[in-house]
């Protein structure tokens, strides 16, 4: 039997440091919500490989698709030979994004290339290059994504000079005291002292920061920066890669503050787990550039396309949108309750099924504990749990739990952290083991 610790030996020698491991637990097959290891060790998966996962492991109708499409080819270039899946998918996506006109949908591998693309076609409609991002947003790890990323370690540092052009203003964080109207005065600023509105093409926002901690954008700073992108030309982009695909309850976050974005950025839980991201926009502003200007040679393959149209199904047929808003109270009511044991929880976020727990010292907002953050992690692996961390302090855990998740399994889990937590919290609070 291979083990962990021997494939873990392997990864070291052969794979670069830059790559991080979240538990030295190497996978072997998996189910919706379930993992095996190498050992044979059962998981619950409450990461979902950071929320590409909103359909399950290998749901079989998704599974199914794939493996017809197989049958058939892998792939031709979407820019040689096309076929009808991607335009299929293409369809379904233009009718699901929010607002009315007419829409498109370019389709490629990454979230990072997604980003990119968003920029690149944004710059080109309105002749311009300024670009404003937030505080503890993250959009990727390529040079042009880390760039608008708003957080240095691990991202940025060392990897300079960044994209120039690029521009910052805090993200609303009630919980450390960052209103709407901080963001608001720091943009009215941006454009008084470092860059005329006339030379910015785009903002761009995560309606709920997902690396950065599962903070919600109120739906007054959406309102308003729909105004302000309407006054001075400004294309605003959506960046649902996280917070997409039914995670929030909506098929996409930014449809909870009735704004429409120019574009969103589309990736993770698209296909199922088969690599495939998306631009979808307004037709006038996608069809800017001129031939040959979008693309890519793996971009919206046949296999992803296939599983695409198989997530769509399973969503409207499993009723998933409403699924993520009973996982999502679930998970509150347990994480509240926990709250009033265990000082070190410090606050409770969620929209839909996208949930999160920040732990801070002694009840307070301004002094987080990353330290107890990392051991909870690992101490929920140990109890057979997998769970990920996240935020500007790396103090957060993020709950990303499959929508197909069945409610048995979704109790057993919170047992399993509630076990975790008692164990590395040191509140002195004794848990019932699991079963």
């Amino acid at each position: 039997m291979t083990l962990n610790k021997e494939l873990h030996e392997r990864r070291q020698q052969a794979v670069p440091r830059g790559v991080t491991n979240s538990l030295a637990v190497y996978a072997e097959r998996a189910a919706n919500a379930e993992l095996w290891d190498v050992e044979g060790r059962r998981y619950i998966d409450f990461a979902s490989g950071i929320s590409v996962l909103n359909t399950g492991h290998v749901h079989p109708k998704v599974r199914a698709a794939i493996a017809a499409q197989l049958e058939k080819l892998t792939h031709t270039c979407f820019q040689v030979t096309p076929y009808a899946s991607y335009i299929a998918l293409a369809e379904a996506l233009n009718a699901l994004a929010p607002g009315g006109g007419r829409k498109k949908t370019i389709f490629l591998t990454t979230g990072a290339e997604a980003v990119e693309n968003a920029i690149k076609i944004a710059r080109f409609h309105t002749r311009r290059t300024a670009v404003i991002a937030f505080s503890g947003g993250f959009h990727g790890r390529t040079l042009a994504c880390i760039s608008l990323t708003g957080k240095v370690q691990p991202y940025k540092a060392g990897f300079g000079p960044m994209l120039p052009d690029i521009y910052h203003i805090p993200y609303p964080m009630a919980y450390h005291g960052v209103t709407v109207e901080h963001s608001l005065a720091a943009l009215e600023q941006l454009f008084k002292a470092d860059v005329d509105p006339a030379r910015v093409a785009v903002i761009i926002i995560e309606p709920v920061l997902g690396e950065g901690g599962f903070y919600a954008a109120p739906p007054e700073l959406l309102r308003r920066l729909r105004s302000l992108c309407d006054t001075h030309g400004i294309v605003l982009i959506a960046d649902e890669i996280q917070s997409g695909f039914g995670r929030t309850g909506r098929m996409f976050a930014i449809e909870h503050s009735g704004v429409e974005p120019d574009l969103i950025t589309i990736a993770k839980s698209v296909a199922g787990g088969v690599p495939l991201s998306a631009v979808t926009g307004k037709a006038e502003i996608m069809d800017a550039p001129g031939p040959g200007g979008l693309g890519g040679t793996f971009a919206g393959s046949p296999l992803a396309c296939a599983g695409g149209l198989a997530v769509l199904e399973v969503m409207r047929e499993e009723q998933l949108l409403a699924r993520a808003q009973e996982i999502g109270r679930f998970m509150t009511s347990r994480l509240k309750g926990l709250a009033a044991t265990f000082p070190s929880i410090g606050e409770v976020r969620a929209l839909g099924a996208m949930v999160a727990l920040e732990l801070v010292k002694n009840g307070r907002p301004d002094a987080p504990d990353p330290e107890l953050t990392r051991a909870l992690v690992q101490a929920a692996g140990r109890h057979g749990l997998i769970l990920l961390s996240c935020g500007i302090y790396s103090n957060v855990i993020r709950f990303l739990a499959p929508l197909t998740i069945p409610d048995a399994l979704l109790k057993e889990g919170f047992r399993l952290f509630e076990l975790a937590l008692s164990e590395v919290a040191g509140s002195g609070v004794k848990v019932k083991a699991a079963g």
